[in-house]
Formats: structure tokens, sequence, C-alpha cells
């Protein structure tokens, strides 16, 4: 069964030009993603046609500056065109949250010349990109890292392994970080290594519970040579270069996240309204009904924070600690959504024939990328008492 089309929601949009660039991707939405999302999804193909488009039409750069071919626009309308995105398809939502994320440290912490010369072709030039933190051995505790990059000359040559890399295999650039110094964080820095790169390879894709249209790879670097104009921001300063980027990069992954509990949320209230039992449709038994009215709830409230902690962030205002709430809560409210379309559908929504049940293994990812929930915690917590027992 196709998947149906996101149905609108009522949005309180900054600009004019705000809400025709929503209407542009439901339009997108509505044409070209959600009718091929369930089959694509089933077949573990790829749409890397979709993410030409997106890119045609001006949508993967829009938090960044339009100086470099970016859309200038503010972190409260992105996320809410990832969450258009991700309701009719999370490959799609999640795919340009990554590509996002992986122009973060350039278009950052790149110099002006760096920027010139790289970012219009990553934001706009159909390029797509790769963020290269997590290492086999080192997933949350991602100061730990052993990709080497040592100097030679005028470049550096990398030798590693990374792991659980989102379109390893298919990007066309990757951020990178890399130890240049010592053990910790101070001796990491980040570099934007081609896809083409020679020594750059990447294993077959891991075989995933949910999202089986987006490859998540290793990445495997044997002496990659890049350039020292290719490193980016001061040797060193790489680690606290990630953590800027998972901040932002974490906001992506929780409007993704009310993405995904949306439309599980309108495929059971559509199933509600349409199935009958007992003489009568299944949404006149109160236990459902208030099954759906705290599903709805959930999705409204990981909106609402979600909008809250990019407000702050628009404003250049601390947003860590709002960033970490929002993805606990959006993710969290995910899985409990999509696993409640599941029981509303019953035996159907635990088949293939409906979307319920890739709603909920999607869900499921989301709790763990860009630093599982129990790190968010960790986060929180630190941001309300300080650091915890070392």
């Amino acid at each position: 069964m196709p998947d149906r089309v996101p149905a609108p929601v009522d949005r309180q949009l900054p600009t004019d030009e705000a809400r025709e660039l929503i209407s542009l991707v439901r339009d997108i939405a509505r044409r070209e993603i959600a009718p091929k999302a369930a089959e694509e999804e089933d077949a573990g193909r790829f749409p890397r046609e979709i993410f030409r488009l997106l890119s045609e039409s001006g949508l993967l750069g829009l938090p960044y500056d339009s100086d470099h071919g970016g859309g200038s626009q503010p972190y409260e309308v992105y996320l809410q065109v990832l969450e258009e995105l991700a309701a009719a398809r999370l490959t799609v939502g999640l795919g340009v949250s990554v590509h996002t994320l992986a122009c973060h440290a350039l278009a950052n912490y790149g110099t002006p010349e760096q920027r010139a010369g790289q970012l219009p072709a990553m934001l706009g030039g159909g390029l797509l990109g790769a963020y290269c933190l997590s290492e086999p051995s080192s997933g949350s505790d991602a100061a730990s890292l052993r990709t080497k990059a040592e100097r030679r000359g005028d470049d550096w040559v990398i030798t590693g392994t990374k792991a659980w890399t989102t379109h390893g295999g298919v990007a066309d650039f990757y951020t990178v970080f890399a130890r240049t110094g010592g053990e910790g964080p101070s001796g990491i820095t980040a570099f934007l290594v081609p896809g083409d790169a020679e020594g750059l390879s990447a294993a077959p894709p891991e075989r995933k519970m949910g999202m089986k249209g987006s490859p998540t790879a290793q990445v495997h670097f044997d002496g990659v040579r890049v350039a020292d104009s290719r490193r980016l921001g001061d040797e060193g300063q790489g680690f606290a270069i990630a953590l800027s980027a998972l901040d932002s990069g974490r906001l992506g992954i929780a409007a993704c996240a009310v993405g995904v509990a949306r439309a599980a949320l309108e495929e059971a209230v559509a199933y509600a309204t349409g199935r009958r039992q007992f003489g009568r449709s299944i949404s006149d038994f109160q236990g459902l009904r208030f099954m759906l009215a705290d599903m709805a709830t959930q999705v409204e409230a990981g909106r609402a924070l979600c909008l809250a902690a990019a407000r702050l962030r628009d404003a250049g205002r601390p947003f860590s600690k709002q960033a970490a709430m929002a993805k606990l809560l959006c993710t969290d409210a995910a899985m409990k959504v999509t696993t409640d379309a599941v029981q509303v559908l019953g035996g159907y929504g635990y088949t293939a024939d409906f979307p319920a049940e890739r709603y909920m293994r999607e869900a499921k990812v989301l709790q763990i990328v860009e630093g599982t929930n129990q790190i968010q915690r960790m986060v929180i917590a630190r941001h309300l008492v300080g650091p915890g027992p070392r």
C-alpha cells in the first residue's frame, strides 16, 4: 500500500517566503516522495534522484548563507521542512539532516577561501555529504577515536575506519574527524575529504531493522591524502567543531522524529475512522479515542519543544541543553506514537501491507543516532547540576 501524503499542519511561519517554501516541499513530497516510499524502502533503494531534485529546488542548504548557495533560512523554518520530508519518508528527511550536518564544519569554521571554493557545490550543486565521527570502538565516547591524520609536507594522510556513516559509499564528500595529536579531545582535527579520494572505500551497507533505503556503512581510509587546504578550523579544534555540529544536528533528528510520529498518527486516525467493529467505527470507543488523543499531544509537544530550541539558536543564544531535550523528547515520543499506531491497526499494523510497522522500525534508530538518548540525559543533567563523577 502506498504511503498516504501527510496532511497539512497549521504552522506559524515567520515570512511569506517560508510559507511558499513549505508549500513547495509538500508538493515534492506529494508527487515524488510519498508514492514511492514503501516500495523503495522494501527494496532497499536509495533515492539519489530525490536528493538531486531537492538540490535543484534549493532545499539542501536552507540554513546556510545565500552568498554561498544556501537558503539563508532560520532553523525554525528549516526544521519544519525536515518534518515535512520525514513525514513522507524518513530516508529523505534524515538524509537532508545528515547532509546539513556534513556542511556545518566548512560553513562555520572554514576560511573565506574555503567557503567560496567549496560551499556552493555542496549546498546547491547536486552534491551529497556524509559525517564521519563514530568508529567501531568509539561511538558515544567519540573523543577516543583512533583514525589518524599524519602531516606529510603540505598534505595530510588519513588512515582508519569510521562506522555508522549515513550515505557511506554514496556521498560526494565526507567531513572527517581524525587524530592529529595526543589522546583526548584536544588531539582531534576536522577535514573535508572528497568522496572519490584515492584510498577511500566503503564496506557493504549494514543490514538494518529499518531505513533500508538509506545506506549506513563503515568507511575505510587507507592512506587517503588530502591537502592542508582541506583542513577545517585549527589543528586540535576538531572535537569542538564536532560537538557544535551535533547540537544543531540533534534538532534535525528531533524534527525528523516529529515527522515520523505525525505520519504514524495520521495512519492510525485514518484506520480508526474507517474500521468498523460491533456495528460502529472503532474510533467511537473511548479507549482508542484516548490513545489517539495522547498520540496527538505527543506530536504537538515534540514540535513545540523542537521549534523553541530552534528559535534560541536563531537568536544566537545557547541552545545545547534545549537541543538535547528536543532530541530526547521527540524521539522517545516517536517510538511511543509509532508503537501505539501499530496497536490501533491491530493485526494489520503488524503486516507490511500498512506503513505503521515501518514507522515503528524507523523510529527506533532516532533514539540512537547523533547521541543516544542516554547521552542526551547526561547532557541535560550536566547543564542542570554540573559534571558528574568520573
